[in-house]
């Protein structure tokens, strides 16, 4: 299952609409999640109903929070939209199956308590990648301790599910000319990596949202290219011993 978990307190501002950007997302297969961080009304209602748009274009999910509240909307936001992806992904089998709205509710009840604890069952072993969006524009300055601590609760959540997890971070707006967004961490599920990424953050001045959601697609993108060449070498290696 694939997730970008975009962190973010205000509005974009530059490039392609950030809306745009994560359903492009969603129609490949990655969901789009947005926490909004608030500490006093500086996210305005314009903001808020961005953050909305976005994570509704994305199939996911937003929630505008405090630093205080942060971490523990993160870790939950996280493993709450695994259980809606499978059971989305249940619903849909059951409509083709049964017919109707597909909901769990036309099931008979003994039927219906073993799907929910296949459900269950699936969101802690099904494999999991999530890539952590930061909003590093200069007005998250004062919100990087709480966003540093959300992620590595974040990834000791990941670390503690049956199934493998995988965390990636990009931060935006990108450090080098050109880009949108910088990949501070590759995939990786060894929690000492975290640590080391905020003191090189630097914080600046716009906000492309958009932009930088459309790289990390084009990151999931790249990877999937990737697998899919090795496992054709693979198939030919195998044909050359056989």
């Amino acid at each position: 299952m694939k997730q970008i978990l975009l962190i973010t307190d205000g509005c974009s501002n530059v490039g392609l609409s950030p809306v745009v950007a994560a359903s492009q997302a969603y129609s490949e297969g990655i969901t789009v999640n947005v926490v909004g961080v608030l500490d006093g009304g500086d996210l305005g209602e314009y903001g808020a109903k961005e953050i909305q748009e976005i994570s509704e274009a994305g199939g996911g999910m937003s929630r505008t929070v405090s630093t205080r509240q942060l971490s523990q909307t993160v870790q939950m936001m996280t493993r709450k939209t695994v259980v809606q992806t499978i059971q989305q992904a249940v619903q849909k089998e059951l409509k083709s199956v049964l017919g109707g709205s597909g909901t769990l509710e036309e099931l008979p009840p003994e039927k219906r308590s073993e799907v929910v604890r296949v459900i269950d069952e699936l969101g802690e072993t099904s494999k999991l990648r999530v890539a952590l969006l930061i909003d590093a524009s200069a007005s998250m300055k004062s919100k990087m301790a709480a966003v540093e601590e959300a992620i590595r609760d974040l990834m000791l959540s990941l670390q503690s599910r049956q199934g493998v997890s995988e965390l990636s971070v990009f931060h935006f707006p990108a450090d080098r000319h050109g880009d949108d967004a910088t990949l501070d961490l590759d995939w990786t599920t060894n929690l000492s990596g975290v640590q080391s990424l905020f003191p090189k953050l630097q914080m600046r001045g716009t906000t492309p949202t958009g932009p930088a959601l459309q790289q990390v697609v084009q990151y999931y993108r790249q990877g999937m290219e990737e697998r899919r060449r090795d496992s054709e070498e693979d198939e030919m290696r195998s044909g050359y011993v056989g």
